[in-house]
Protein backbone atom coordinates (compact mmCIF):
# COMPACT_ATOMS: atom_id res chain seq x y z
CA UNK A 1 0.00 0.00 0.00
CA UNK A 2 1.61 2.94 -1.41
CA UNK A 3 -0.84 5.71 -0.31
CA UNK A 4 0.95 9.53 0.29
CA UNK A 5 -0.25 12.17 2.53
CA UNK A 6 0.04 15.87 1.89
CA UNK A 7 1.53 17.92 4.48
CA UNK A 8 -1.98 19.42 5.34
CA UNK A 9 -3.12 15.49 6.09
CA UNK A 10 0.14 14.49 7.68
CA UNK A 11 -0.61 17.43 10.62
CA UNK A 12 -4.27 16.55 10.15
CA UNK A 13 -3.41 12.92 11.25
CA UNK A 14 -0.50 13.37 13.51
CA UNK A 15 -1.99 11.82 16.62
CA UNK A 16 -2.50 8.51 14.57
CA UNK A 17 0.88 8.65 13.79
CA UNK A 18 2.16 8.59 17.15
CA UNK A 19 -0.24 5.51 18.10
CA UNK A 20 1.83 2.44 17.34
CA UNK A 21 -1.57 0.66 16.49
CA UNK A 22 -2.45 2.93 13.80
CA UNK A 23 0.92 4.81 12.58
CA UNK A 24 1.27 5.41 8.43
CA UNK A 25 0.46 2.37 7.69
CA UNK A 26 -2.96 2.09 9.57
CA UNK A 27 -3.63 5.67 8.34
CA UNK A 28 -3.29 4.51 5.02
CA UNK A 29 -5.55 1.35 5.89
CA UNK A 30 -7.86 4.01 6.71
CA UNK A 31 -7.40 6.17 3.44
CA UNK A 32 -8.09 3.03 1.59
CA UNK A 33 -11.40 1.86 3.29
CA UNK A 34 -14.57 1.81 1.71
CA UNK A 35 -17.60 2.17 4.56
CA UNK A 36 -21.26 2.30 3.54
CA UNK A 37 -23.89 3.80 5.88
CA UNK A 38 -27.21 2.44 5.55
CA UNK A 39 -29.47 5.77 7.29
CA UNK A 40 -28.28 9.00 7.89
CA UNK A 41 -30.21 9.37 10.95
CA UNK A 42 -29.36 9.20 14.48
CA UNK A 43 -26.74 6.30 14.38
CA UNK A 44 -25.29 7.43 11.17
CA UNK A 45 -24.95 10.79 11.88
CA UNK A 46 -21.99 10.42 15.09
CA UNK A 47 -20.72 7.66 12.58
CA UNK A 48 -20.20 8.87 9.93
CA UNK A 49 -18.63 12.34 11.17
CA UNK A 50 -16.36 10.22 13.17
CA UNK A 51 -15.46 8.01 10.16
CA UNK A 52 -14.45 10.96 8.14
CA UNK A 53 -12.46 12.57 10.88
CA UNK A 54 -10.26 8.96 11.09
CA UNK A 55 -9.85 9.92 7.47
CA UNK A 56 -11.98 7.15 6.07
CA UNK A 57 -11.17 7.57 2.22
CA UNK A 58 -14.74 6.72 0.79
CA UNK A 59 -18.08 6.91 3.23
CA UNK A 60 -21.15 5.84 1.20
CA UNK A 61 -24.59 6.82 2.21
CA UNK A 62 -27.73 5.23 1.42
CA UNK A 63 -31.01 7.67 2.56
CA UNK A 64 -34.15 9.19 0.88
CA UNK A 65 -35.48 11.01 3.41
CA UNK A 66 -35.75 15.22 3.72
CA UNK A 67 -34.41 16.59 6.62
CA UNK A 68 -37.30 16.74 9.26
CA UNK A 69 -37.20 19.09 12.36
CA UNK A 70 -38.06 16.39 14.96
CA UNK A 71 -34.53 14.91 13.96
CA UNK A 72 -32.47 17.87 15.15
CA UNK A 73 -32.67 16.82 18.90
CA UNK A 74 -30.47 13.42 17.45
CA UNK A 75 -29.18 13.39 14.43
CA UNK A 76 -26.44 16.24 14.78
CA UNK A 77 -24.91 15.98 11.37
CA UNK A 78 -27.64 18.22 10.07
CA UNK A 79 -28.80 21.90 10.83
CA UNK A 80 -32.10 23.76 11.72
CA UNK A 81 -31.13 25.89 8.01
CA UNK A 82 -30.60 21.61 6.25
CA UNK A 83 -34.52 21.19 7.37
CA UNK A 84 -36.52 20.32 4.31
CA UNK A 85 -32.61 19.54 2.42
CA UNK A 86 -32.09 15.84 1.12
CA UNK A 87 -30.22 14.32 4.29
CA UNK A 88 -27.47 12.94 2.04
CA UNK A 89 -26.94 16.76 0.35
CA UNK A 90 -26.33 17.70 3.90
CA UNK A 91 -24.52 15.24 5.70
CA UNK A 92 -22.46 15.30 2.90
CA UNK A 93 -21.35 19.03 3.47
CA UNK A 94 -21.07 17.81 7.37
CA UNK A 95 -18.66 15.08 5.97
CA UNK A 96 -16.56 17.88 4.35
CA UNK A 97 -16.63 20.79 6.70
CA UNK A 98 -15.08 17.96 8.84
CA UNK A 99 -12.55 16.34 6.44
CA UNK A 100 -12.32 17.54 2.78
CA UNK A 101 -10.45 14.67 1.49
CA UNK A 102 -13.09 11.95 2.00
CA UNK A 103 -14.95 10.85 -0.91
CA UNK A 104 -18.22 10.50 -0.14
CA UNK A 105 -20.89 8.40 -2.46
CA UNK A 106 -24.35 9.46 -2.26
CA UNK A 107 -27.22 6.56 -2.91
CA UNK A 108 -30.35 8.41 -2.65
CA UNK A 109 -32.49 5.19 -2.70
CA UNK A 110 -34.42 2.78 -0.59
CA UNK A 111 -32.54 -0.06 0.30
CA UNK A 112 -34.52 -2.53 -0.94
CA UNK A 113 -34.07 -6.95 -2.16
CA UNK A 114 -33.55 -5.33 -6.00
CA UNK A 115 -30.21 -3.17 -5.09
CA UNK A 116 -28.73 -4.16 -2.02
CA UNK A 117 -26.12 -6.85 -3.40
CA UNK A 118 -25.27 -3.94 -5.75
CA UNK A 119 -24.54 -0.91 -3.96
CA UNK A 120 -23.18 -2.90 -0.61
CA UNK A 121 -20.64 -5.12 -2.96
CA UNK A 122 -18.25 -1.61 -3.76
CA UNK A 123 -17.82 -1.04 0.39
CA UNK A 124 -15.67 -2.79 2.72
CA UNK A 125 -17.64 -2.83 5.10
CA UNK A 126 -21.96 -1.85 6.27
CA UNK A 127 -23.18 0.22 9.10
CA UNK A 128 -26.48 -0.46 9.83
CA UNK A 129 -28.25 2.75 11.31
CA UNK A 130 -31.80 1.26 9.99
CA UNK A 131 -35.08 1.92 11.97
CA UNK A 132 -36.75 -0.52 11.07
CA UNK A 133 -36.77 -4.15 11.59
CA UNK A 134 -36.97 -5.38 6.98
CA UNK A 135 -34.44 -3.05 6.54
CA UNK A 136 -32.45 -4.84 9.74
CA UNK A 137 -32.85 -8.33 8.37
CA UNK A 138 -31.93 -7.25 4.58
CA UNK A 139 -29.07 -5.73 5.64
CA UNK A 140 -27.83 -8.73 7.43
CA UNK A 141 -28.79 -11.16 4.68
CA UNK A 142 -26.73 -8.85 2.10
CA UNK A 143 -23.77 -8.53 4.17
CA UNK A 144 -23.79 -12.58 5.09
CA UNK A 145 -24.13 -12.93 0.91
CA UNK A 146 -21.57 -10.36 -0.17
CA UNK A 147 -18.92 -11.70 2.59
CA UNK A 148 -19.01 -8.25 4.62
CA UNK A 149 -18.88 -7.74 8.48
CA UNK A 150 -22.16 -5.79 9.89
CA UNK A 151 -21.32 -2.82 11.88
CA UNK A 152 -24.77 -3.39 13.86
CA UNK A 153 -26.83 -0.64 16.28
CA UNK A 154 -29.93 -0.10 17.59
CA UNK A 155 -31.90 2.21 20.04
CA UNK A 156 -35.19 2.53 21.44
CA UNK A 157 -36.03 5.22 24.00
CA UNK A 158 -32.53 5.10 26.23
CA UNK A 159 -31.41 1.90 25.92
CA UNK A 160 -29.23 0.77 22.69
CA UNK A 161 -27.50 -2.40 21.04
CA UNK A 162 -24.03 -2.78 19.11
CA UNK A 163 -22.10 -5.30 17.82
CA UNK A 164 -20.50 -6.93 14.54
CA UNK A 165 -22.24 -9.61 12.51
CA UNK A 166 -21.42 -11.71 9.75
CA UNK A 167 -17.95 -11.85 10.47
CA UNK A 168 -15.72 -14.87 9.20
CA UNK A 169 -16.99 -17.75 11.88
CA UNK A 170 -19.03 -15.13 13.64
CA UNK A 171 -23.13 -14.97 14.56
CA UNK A 172 -25.39 -13.08 12.15
CA UNK A 173 -28.23 -11.08 12.75
CA UNK A 174 -30.56 -14.11 12.34
CA UNK A 175 -28.25 -16.18 14.91
CA UNK A 176 -29.79 -13.59 17.65
CA UNK A 177 -33.21 -12.84 15.97
CA UNK A 178 -34.39 -15.81 14.23
CA UNK A 179 -37.73 -14.27 13.74
CA UNK A 180 -38.94 -10.17 13.72
CA UNK A 181 -41.53 -9.56 16.24
CA UNK A 182 -44.92 -9.31 15.44
CA UNK A 183 -46.33 -6.21 13.54
CA UNK A 184 -46.81 -3.85 15.88
CA UNK A 185 -45.41 -4.78 19.17
CA UNK A 186 -42.50 -3.01 19.06
CA UNK A 187 -42.80 0.73 18.67
CA UNK A 188 -40.97 2.85 16.55
CA UNK A 189 -39.02 5.68 17.91
CA UNK A 190 -41.61 7.84 16.12
CA UNK A 191 -44.11 6.29 18.89
CA UNK A 192 -41.71 5.57 21.67
CA UNK A 193 -39.45 8.19 21.97
CA UNK A 194 -35.87 8.21 22.25
CA UNK A 195 -33.16 10.08 24.32
CA UNK A 196 -31.09 12.85 22.17
CA UNK A 197 -28.13 11.89 22.98
CA UNK A 198 -28.28 7.94 22.95
CA UNK A 199 -27.51 7.71 19.15
CA UNK A 200 -24.21 9.52 19.75
CA UNK A 201 -23.15 6.87 22.84
CA UNK A 202 -24.04 3.56 20.01
CA UNK A 203 -22.86 5.76 16.84
CA UNK A 204 -19.51 6.04 18.23
CA UNK A 205 -19.62 2.26 19.25
CA UNK A 206 -20.14 1.54 15.75
CA UNK A 207 -17.62 4.16 14.54
CA UNK A 208 -15.13 2.33 16.80
CA UNK A 209 -15.81 -1.18 16.03
CA UNK A 210 -15.18 -0.18 11.82
CA UNK A 211 -12.03 1.51 12.65
CA UNK A 212 -10.84 -1.23 14.74
CA UNK A 213 -11.68 -3.78 11.65
CA UNK A 214 -9.97 -1.18 9.12
CA UNK A 215 -6.61 -1.24 11.57
CA UNK A 216 -6.94 -5.23 12.64
CA UNK A 217 -6.25 -3.95 16.25
CA UNK A 218 -8.20 -4.41 19.15
CA UNK A 219 -10.66 -7.13 20.42
CA UNK A 220 -13.80 -6.49 18.32
CA UNK A 221 -17.64 -7.16 19.62
CA UNK A 222 -18.00 -10.12 17.23
CA UNK A 223 -20.30 -12.69 19.36
CA UNK A 224 -20.49 -9.83 21.91
CA UNK A 225 -23.76 -8.01 22.10
CA UNK A 226 -23.51 -4.42 23.72
CA UNK A 227 -26.14 -3.15 26.04
CA UNK A 228 -26.54 0.46 26.92
CA UNK A 229 -28.79 1.76 29.43
CA UNK A 230 -28.31 5.47 29.29
CA UNK A 231 -30.26 5.72 32.00
CA UNK A 232 -28.40 3.75 34.40
CA UNK A 233 -25.01 4.52 33.03
CA UNK A 234 -24.47 1.26 32.27
CA UNK A 235 -22.83 -1.69 30.05
CA UNK A 236 -23.13 -5.31 29.73
CA UNK A 237 -22.66 -7.56 27.02
CA UNK A 238 -24.58 -11.21 26.30
CA UNK A 239 -22.63 -13.65 24.51
CA UNK A 240 -24.20 -14.58 21.08
CA UNK A 241 -22.61 -17.48 19.34
CA UNK A 242 -23.15 -18.47 15.53
CA UNK A 243 -26.25 -20.75 15.02
CA UNK A 244 -25.45 -23.79 12.99
CA UNK A 245 -29.03 -23.78 12.00
CA UNK A 246 -29.45 -20.41 10.77
CA UNK A 247 -31.44 -20.51 7.93
CA UNK A 248 -28.65 -17.83 5.83
CA UNK A 249 -25.36 -18.58 7.35
CA UNK A 250 -25.74 -21.86 9.26
CA UNK A 251 -24.60 -25.39 8.33
CA UNK A 252 -27.80 -26.02 6.15
CA UNK A 253 -28.95 -22.75 4.80
CA UNK A 254 -32.19 -22.18 3.02
CA UNK A 255 -32.11 -18.85 2.09
CA UNK A 256 -29.47 -18.13 -0.88
CA UNK A 257 -31.00 -15.22 -1.59
CA UNK A 258 -32.83 -11.86 -0.89
CA UNK A 259 -35.98 -12.16 0.06
CA UNK A 260 -39.57 -10.13 0.54
CA UNK A 261 -38.80 -8.54 3.85
CA UNK A 262 -41.83 -6.65 4.08
CA UNK A 263 -43.76 -10.08 4.06
CA UNK A 264 -41.40 -11.78 6.23
CA UNK A 265 -41.81 -8.91 8.94
CA UNK A 266 -45.61 -9.49 8.52
CA UNK A 267 -45.82 -6.37 7.02
CA UNK A 268 -48.41 -5.51 3.73
CA UNK A 269 -46.20 -4.05 0.69
CA UNK A 270 -47.67 -0.28 0.56
CA UNK A 271 -49.75 -0.82 -2.78
CA UNK A 272 -51.30 -3.45 -0.93
CA UNK A 273 -52.27 -1.59 2.09
CA UNK A 274 -55.51 -1.16 3.12
CA UNK A 275 -57.05 2.29 2.48
CA UNK A 276 -57.47 4.83 5.68
CA UNK A 277 -59.38 8.28 5.68
CA UNK A 278 -56.79 10.47 5.99
CA UNK A 279 -56.91 14.87 6.64
CA UNK A 280 -54.28 16.84 6.40
CA UNK A 281 -53.22 19.59 8.98
CA UNK A 282 -54.29 22.51 7.27
CA UNK A 283 -57.93 20.78 6.43
CA UNK A 284 -58.24 20.07 10.29
CA UNK A 285 -57.39 23.81 11.10
CA UNK A 286 -60.13 24.87 8.66
CA UNK A 287 -62.77 22.56 10.64
CA UNK A 288 -61.84 23.99 13.63
CA UNK A 289 -62.22 27.59 12.26
CA UNK A 290 -65.65 26.82 11.36
CA UNK A 291 -66.91 25.31 14.00
CA UNK A 292 -67.49 22.05 12.38
CA UNK A 293 -69.32 19.17 14.51
CA UNK A 294 -66.67 16.42 15.31
CA UNK A 295 -64.65 14.70 17.27
CA UNK A 296 -60.93 15.45 17.98
CA UNK A 297 -59.36 12.55 19.62
CA UNK A 298 -56.12 12.97 20.75
CA UNK A 299 -54.49 8.95 21.70
CA UNK A 300 -51.17 10.11 22.98
CA UNK A 301 -50.01 9.79 26.64
CA UNK A 302 -50.84 12.68 29.22
CA UNK A 303 -47.16 13.84 29.36
CA UNK A 304 -47.41 14.07 26.07
CA UNK A 305 -50.80 16.12 26.17
CA UNK A 306 -49.53 18.47 28.36
CA UNK A 307 -46.86 19.90 27.10
CA UNK A 308 -48.53 20.64 23.46
CA UNK A 309 -51.94 19.93 22.30
CA UNK A 310 -54.34 21.04 19.76
CA UNK A 311 -57.06 23.05 20.93
CA UNK A 312 -60.55 21.08 21.35
CA UNK A 313 -58.87 17.48 21.88
CA UNK A 314 -60.03 14.76 23.79
CA UNK A 315 -57.44 13.16 25.21
CA UNK A 316 -58.00 8.93 25.57
CA UNK A 317 -54.21 7.63 25.29
CA UNK A 318 -54.94 4.35 22.89
CA UNK A 319 -54.15 1.60 25.13
CA UNK A 320 -56.94 3.19 27.09
CA UNK A 321 -59.38 3.32 23.66
CA UNK A 322 -61.39 -0.17 24.01
CA UNK A 323 -62.48 0.27 27.69
CA UNK A 324 -63.43 4.33 27.42
CA UNK A 325 -65.02 4.18 23.85
CA UNK A 326 -68.41 5.06 25.46
CA UNK A 327 -66.42 8.50 25.97
CA UNK A 328 -66.69 8.92 22.17
CA UNK A 329 -69.97 10.32 20.82
CA UNK A 330 -70.56 7.58 17.65
CA UNK A 331 -73.09 10.01 16.31
CA UNK A 332 -70.31 12.75 14.84
CA UNK A 333 -67.16 12.24 13.20
CA UNK A 334 -63.94 11.90 15.02
CA UNK A 335 -60.43 12.78 13.81
CA UNK A 336 -58.16 10.73 15.43
CA UNK A 337 -54.29 12.15 16.12
CA UNK A 338 -50.96 11.31 18.08
CA UNK A 339 -47.79 12.56 17.37
CA UNK A 340 -46.68 11.43 13.92
CA UNK A 341 -50.16 9.35 12.60
CA UNK A 342 -48.68 5.69 13.89
CA UNK A 343 -50.74 5.46 16.97
CA UNK A 344 -53.38 7.01 15.29
CA UNK A 345 -53.71 4.89 13.01
CA UNK A 346 -53.91 1.86 15.50
CA UNK A 347 -56.78 3.61 17.05
CA UNK A 348 -58.86 4.39 13.73
CA UNK A 349 -58.96 0.87 13.25
CA UNK A 350 -59.89 -0.09 16.88
CA UNK A 351 -62.75 2.42 16.11
CA UNK A 352 -64.09 0.96 12.75
CA UNK A 353 -63.97 -2.46 14.65
CA UNK A 354 -66.47 -0.92 17.16
CA UNK A 355 -68.97 0.16 14.50
CA UNK A 356 -67.11 3.83 13.96
CA UNK A 357 -68.05 4.82 10.52
CA UNK A 358 -66.88 7.95 9.91
CA UNK A 359 -62.92 7.86 11.45
CA UNK A 360 -60.25 9.85 9.99
CA UNK A 361 -56.77 10.07 10.91
CA UNK A 362 -54.92 13.05 10.89
CA UNK A 363 -51.51 12.45 8.94
CA UNK A 364 -47.90 13.29 9.96
CA UNK A 365 -50.24 13.88 13.99
CA UNK A 366 -49.12 17.09 15.97
CA UNK A 367 -46.39 17.19 14.47
CA UNK A 368 -47.43 18.19 11.67
CA UNK A 369 -50.15 20.77 13.05
CA UNK A 370 -47.47 22.45 14.84
CA UNK A 371 -45.64 23.03 11.88
CA UNK A 372 -48.58 25.12 11.09
CA UNK A 373 -47.20 27.86 13.57
CA UNK A 374 -51.29 27.90 15.22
Amino acid sequence: MHLEFSNEESLRYSRHFVLPEVGLEGQRRLKAAKVVLVGAGGLGSPTALYLAASGVGRIGLVDFDKVDLTNLHRQIIHGTSDVGRSKLDSAEDSIRAVNPHVDVVKHETRLTSENALQILADYDYVVDGADNFPTRYLVNDACVLLGKRNMYGSIFRFDGQATVFCAPDGPCYRCLYPEPPPPGTVPSCAEGGVLGVLPGLVGLIQATETVKAILGVGDSLVGRLLMVDALGMRFREIRIRKDPDCPICGERRTITGLIDYESFCGLAPISEAPSLREIEAAELREMLLAQAAFTLLDVREPDEFAATRIPGSVLIPLGELPDRIGEVDSSLPVVVHCHSGMRSEKACAVLEELGFSRVTNLKGGIVEWLKLGV
